[in-house]
């Protein structure tokens, strides 16, 4: 099922006016993460409570409060980017699908995934310490170093 755009815009918008870039099309998804060096927080954003309240708060936070950050801050949404967010969800692989959720890739490839049931059972920001932890260990320039 689609979302009215009308409907979902304001919720883009919340990640979108804090340096995300939004991957509307498989091809976007495909240019953002495949095989790209360098680390992507990739978020699956939605319409619903967790993601009002929880996440996208908690993403916010943590970006503002880390000294370390990813180097690319991506969104597909669900409901509304569709064929974009089964493209990420292929690359996700065995990882089930889940709405809002949070994944970071490093050179391509998935090193962190927070789902749905974990957004829920945190507020915002026990969310952005997680994160912040997150950054650290597969962002930081002692990652690069190894």
């Amino acid at each position: 099922m689609r979302y009215d755009e009308r409907a979902i815009a304001p919720f883009r918008e919340e990640l979108t006016r804090i340096g995300f870039k939004e991957l509307n099309t498989v091809d976007a998804v495909d240019a953002e993460i495949g095989n790209k060096q360098g680390t992507n927080l990739l978020v699956i954003n939605s319409v619903c409570g967790c993601a009002a309240g929880k996440a996208r708060p908690g993403i916010a936070l943590a970006l503002q409060k880390s000294e370390v950050k990813p180097d690319r801050l991506t969104t597909v949404f669900a409901g509304g980017d569709v064929e974009a967010t089964a493209r990420v969800r292929e690359l996700l692989g065995n990882i089930p699908p889940s709405s809002p959720s949070i994944a970071v890739f490093k050179n391509g490839e998935v090193v962190h995934f927070v789902p749905r049931f974990q957004i829920e059972n945190r507020d915002a920001s026990q969310i952005a310490q997680h994160l912040q932890e997150v950054f650290k260990e597969f962002c930081g320039e002692a990652e690069i170093v190894k």
